[in-house]
């Protein structure tokens, strides 16, 4: 399963804008594979749904939208032993105290307010750009090679700026949504799920348990203009002649991906969960200390990290 994520406020907006892909393999009881796109459903909704789905089918691998930590340096101001640690105190209220508009933490950047500026703070411009993202940020983004000799063209790199969990306002910010996922990460890591890399992988064992990675989806869907319609359907009517995965996609399915920006993210990236599927059974816990409190965002191959 693909969910692309949503931080906004409103239900109507989550239902809108949230959306699962689905993928199920074919068995006993099925005779063929499926793939389903779903919306519909609140933050809240959306987990209680997942986990239900859990408790029937334990061997299931959701990947999720959003970052699930911060760099180290910043779990390690605030206590956070681990990233669970980190989870509760944004549960708590700490995580809606950042997103609020008065926050007199500047760090958080990206909406206007009496005390926030909408701009980033110098404090993670120039040579302290990488100060605002994990390694896994950097690894997946721009080359360390630029970012030491040009950081703030290392932003730009491939048209694609990299996104830091402060930035909380302003086109393609992923910290208010990743503010608003933790609780329900801890909800779902409470029933059972493996969170990687601070866990293994449990989907092979004799008890399986459901597994959680982040995901990023411009890895996942590569150079396209996901904001335009027709760009969609271009990128799609041309996997579906060259790509066995695409081929069999129904029309319900494909009308939904062309219509929304956001169906169109979940549906690329449970297909490209499908084609490395075999990954997710063999991804073990990091061993290195910083990954271990920042996490790695998955992409096909990603054993390769130092872990």
């Amino acid at each position: 399963m693909a969910i692309d994520w949503s931080g906004r406020v409103d239900a109507a907006g989550q239902r809108r804008h949230i959306w699962a892909g689905v993928w199920t393999a074919a068995s006993a009881a099925r005779a063929k594979e499926s793939i389903t796109l779903t919306a519909g459903r609140t933050r809240a909704e959306l987990i209680d749904w997942l986990i239900e789905l859990s408790r029937e089918t334990p061997r299931m691998a959701v990947g999720i939208d959003c970052c699930f930590s911060y760099p180290a340096w910043f779990l390690e101001e605030h206590g956070s032993a681990d990233v669970f640690d980190l989870w509760r105190q944004v549960a708590e209220g700490k995580g809606e105290a950042w997103l609020h508009r008065d926050c007199a933490d500047l760090r958080f950047w990206g909406r206007s307010g009496p005390l926030r500026h909408g701009k980033r703070p110098a404090e993670f411009c120039g040579a302290n750009l990488h100060r605002m993202m994990r390694l896994t940020d950097v690894d997946n983004k721009i080359t360390p090679k630029l970012l030491r000799e040009d950081p703030e063209r290392a932003a730009k790199v491939l048209g694609i700026t990299p996104k830091s969990p402060f930035q909380i306002g302003g086109s393609g910010s992923v910290g208010t949504g990743s503010l608003r996922a933790m609780p329900h990460l801890l909800e779902l890591h409470a029933a059972g799920f493996k969170v990687w890399p601070f866990e293994n992988a449990a989907l092979a064992a004799r008890r399986p348990q459901p597994l959680l990675v982040e995901m990023y989806t411009r890895l996942l869907t590569g150079a396209v203009k996901k904001s335009n319609p027709d760009a969609r359907k271009l990128y799609l009517a041309a996997r579906r002649k060259t790509d066995p995965l695409y081929a069999g996609l129904s029309r319900k399915v494909l009308a939904a991906a062309q219509s929304s920006e956001d169906a169109f993210d979940a549906l690329v990236c449970t297909l490209e969960m499908v084609r490395h599927r075999r990954e997710f059974p063999k991804l073990h816990a990091t061993s290195d200390p910083v990954l271990a409190l920042e996490g790695i965002t998955w992409r096909p191959g990603v054993q390769s990290l130092r872990l």
